[in-house]
C-alpha cells in the first residue's frame, strides 16, 4: 500500500526546511522525509567544540535572517541546532522523522520512494540530504594494523574521547586543522598530513574575511565561471569561527610543535608510506593568503575605501626547514589514533535514475534535473560559490520552490 503526496522533500537540514518554507509560502502540499531528527547532521555529525566558520550575519533562511545580538559571531553546534528549531517553530513543516529513503525509481511517470517502513508516489521530489553524505576513508586503511584506532571526523566529539598516545590527523582542510589544533591545544602530540588546501586571514584590514568575499563578489561566482567540473569539489580554505574566530595556519602549528607531513599514500601494517609534498602544500597555503590580501587591497583603492592598515607581523617559519618524512612507522612514534579527514563522497546511488556525470554528481541547472520533477538542492556549486552554506540557502531554495509549482500548477 502506497501514500500518495505531491511533493517529497529528503531531509530536514537547513535545505529541506528552507524549501519547504517556500512551498508554505504558495500553499503547495508536501511531507519532509527525515530519517533521524531536524537537523540531525548537526547534532550526530560535528564535535562538541564545533563552530561555523562563517559569521552570524550570514544566517538567512528564507523568512528568517539572523535576528541575535552577535552578528559578527559564529554559531556553536548547539546555535545552529537552536536556529534550526527556531525556523521550524516558524512554520511548523510537515516533518515525518524516523523514515529512511532506500530508493527513489520511476513507475508510470511517477516517482515512487521506498522507505524501510512505507512507499510514497509523488509528482515532484526535492533531494535535500547534502552533497556528500558518505565519510571519505581510503581503501588502504584496512591494511593499517588492527590496533590502531581509526576515526572519520564525523565521529570525533573531543581529545578525551580518543584513546592515549599521539594522533595522526590525515587532511588539512578545515575540519582537519580545527580539530589537529584542539587536539594540540589540549596537550596531545599531533601529527598532520597536509593536502592542497589554501587559508585565507580570519580578518584583514578591519573586516572579516567573509565581508570581503562577499565585497569582491566571490559568494556570487557562478558555475560555469568554473575552469573545470571538478573545481566545484575544491576544499575551503583553513579558517575557524572558534574562540570569536581566527586564522588558521600550519607553519604556527608546525612552531607549536606539531609534525607536518606530505599527504599520506598508502600503508602496510604500522608504516605510512608519505608523498614527499609538503613544502609544495604549505606553498599553496601561502600562495592562497597572498592572492586574497592583494585583492582585497586592490578592490580598496579601486573604490577608494577608508580601511585600517594591518599591522605588520613577520612571516611565520617562511622556510620551513624541519625534516621531510617520506615513511612513518607508527608504534615507533606512538601513534595511537588516525583520525581521517578527508571530507565526504558522493553516494546518490539509491536514486535510480539516469541522472549522473562521472563524478557521480547530479546533471542539472540551478537544482533542476532533466527529469521533469526531480530536483537536488545543498550541493557544492549547485547555482554559486555559496550554494552549500547558509548565506546561499534562500536563493537557490526559492528558485527550485517557484519552479516546482509553476510545473505542477
Amino acid at each position: 500500500m502506497s501514500e500518495q503526496i505531491d511533493t517529497v522533500i529528503i531531509g530536514a537540514g537547513q535545505f529541506g526546511l528552507a524549501v519547504s518554507y517556500c512551498l508554505t509560502q504558495h500553499k503547495h502540499p508536501h511531507v519532509i522525509l527525515e530519517k533521524d531528527r531536524i537537523g540531525e547532521a548537526w547534532r550526530s555529525g560535528k564535535w562538541d567544540s564545533f563552530t561555523l566558520v562563517s559569521p552570524n550575519w550570514t544566517l538567512q533562511l528564507p523568512g528568517f535572517p539572523y535576528q541575535g545580538d552577535e552578528p559578527d559571531g559564529y554559531l556553536t553546534r548547539e546555535g545552529v541546532l537552536h536556529y534550526l528549531e527556531e525556523y521550524a517553530s516558524l512554520f511548523n513543516p510537515p516533518v515525518r522523522t524516523g523514515i529512511t529513503v532506500t530508493s527513489i525509481h520511476d513507475d508510470a511517470g511517477e516517482f515512487i520512494i521506498e522507505a524501510d517502513a512505507a512507499t510514497y508516489r509523488a509528482a515532484n521530489v526535492v533531494v535535500a540530504t547534502g552533497a556528500f553524505p558518505k565519510p571519505r576513508i581510503p581503501a588502504y586503511a584496512s591494511q593499517i594494523a588492527s590496533h590502531i584506532h581509526q576515526i572519520h571526523t564525523s565521529q570525533y566529539r573531543n581529545p578525551t574521547s580518543l584513546p592515549d598516545g599521539a594522533i595522526l590527523v590525515v587532511g588539512s582542510g578545515q575540519s582537519g586543522c580545527q580539530i589537529a589544533e584542539e587536539l594540540y591545544k589540549s596537550g596531545r602530540t599531533v601529527y598532520l598530513c597536509t593536502s592542497k588546501v589554501g587559508r585565507i586571514p580570519r580578518r584583514y584590514r578591519g573586516k572579516d574575511a567573509f565581508w570581503w568575499v562577499n565585497a569582491l563578489g566571490m559568494f556570487d561566482q557562478t558555475v560555469n565561471t568554473l575552469t573545470s567540473p571538478s573545481k566545484r569539489f575544491d576544499p575551503n580554505p583553513q579558517l575557524t569561527g572558534k574562540d570569536g574566530g581566527r586564522s588558521l595556519n600550519l607553519h604556527r602549528f608546525a612552531s607549536d610543535g606539531v609534525t607536518l607531513l606530505g599527504h599520506l599514500q598508502g600503508a602496510d601494517g604500522t608504516t605510512l608510506a608519505i608523498a614527499g609534498d609538503l613544502m609544495e602544500n604549505l606553498a599553496v597555503s601561502d600562495k592562497a593568503e597572498a592572492q586574497f590580501k592583494k585583492a582585497v587591497d586592490t578592490y580598496i583603492d579601486q573604490n577608494n575605501l577608508q580601511a585600517v592598515q594591518d599591522q605588520f607581523t613577520p612571516d611565520l617559519l617562511t622556510r620551513y626547514d624541519s625534516e621531510v618524512i617520506t615513511e612513518l612507522d607508527l608504534d615507533k612514534v606512538g601513534i595511537r589514533t588516525i583520525l581521517w579527514a578527508g571530507g565526504y563522497r558522493c553516494d546518490f546511488s539509491w536514486i535510480k535514475y539516469p541522472i549522473f556525470d562521472a563524478f557521480g554528481y547530479p546533471i542539472h541547472q540551478r537544482g533542476i534535473t532533466e527529469h521533469p520533477g526531480l530536483y537536488f538542492i545543498g550541493l557544492m556549486w549547485l547555482h554559486k560559490s555559496k550554494s552549500n552554506l547558509f548565506w546561499g540557502v534562500a536563493e537557490d531554495a526559492e528558485y527550485i520552490a517557484e519552479h516546482l509549482v509553476k510545473r505542477t500548477s
